[in-house]
């Protein structure tokens, strides 16, 4: 006697759901959701794997990647070193740069990260301007002049500067993108997605995790 039709109908979902899952947890390759680095990049984070994410506030696919990049951080453990770059493509993102560094060097980044993405693109504060951005920072408890004077300051300058090279180094095109460990980029475009990025970044880690090893 053959399979019944129901039974037959049954495995075919079966095969049919377990297909994507699969695919998802498939090695990912070189060439295709990641580059090799060559040469490598030093790295500055001494016995731990560097990690380095280039972001642009003003990006949706960073913004979308956030929950999903601070998921995989609190499992990363403490032989991992995050270092963010802003992207510095256009006058925007230079903005953007500046706000991030001045907010930096007032020890702020912690606790406004997140809410920087989400008012500038949930709540549409445009925060890309520097008089919307200075407002937004005083209500958010920050002194408003010692932030005007950073955002303006050469140290600011030459830290886009040096994000500017870091860009080039890497050959950073787009974002949100990672380096890992100097050895290894991917981004949301090469992975397909932002959920297959940090897939992808995992195995990047673990990798250069096992080579520091040898």
């Amino acid at each position: 006697m053959g399979t019944p039709p129901r039974a037959l109908l049954a495995i075919f979902f079966w095969i049919a759901a377990a297909l994507p899952g699969a695919a998802a947890q498939a090695q990912p390759v070189s060439g295709r959701e990641y580059q090799e680095l060559k040469p490598p990049r030093p790295v500055s984070t001494g016995e731990r794997v560097e990690v380095i994410e280039f972001f642009y506030y003003g990006c949706p696919v960073c913004y979308e990647a956030q929950p999903h990049i601070a998921r995989w951080l609190t499992r990363a453990g403490p032989g991992v070193t995050l270092l963010r770059v802003p992207a510095v493509f256009t006058e925007s993102s230079e903005s953007f740069a500046r706000t991030f560094y001045a907010l930096g060097a007032m020890n702020e980044i912690a606790r406004l990260h997140w809410p920087l993405y989400d008012n500038h693109h949930f709540d549409g504060k445009q925060l890309n301007e520097e008089k919307n951005v200075t407002a937004w920072v005083a209500a958010n408890g920050v002194d408003r002049g010692r932030f005007t004077e950073l955002w303006k300051s050469d140290a600011v300058t030459a830290q886009i500067e040096s994000a500017k090279k870091a860009l080039e180094s890497y050959g950073v095109k787009g974002v949100p993108s990672f380096v890992v460990d100097g050895k290894y980029l991917t981004s949301a475009k090469m992975a397909g997605s932002v959920r297959d990025m940090v897939r992808v970044v995992d195995y990047l880690v673990e990798r250069a995790a096992t080579e520091r090893k040898k």
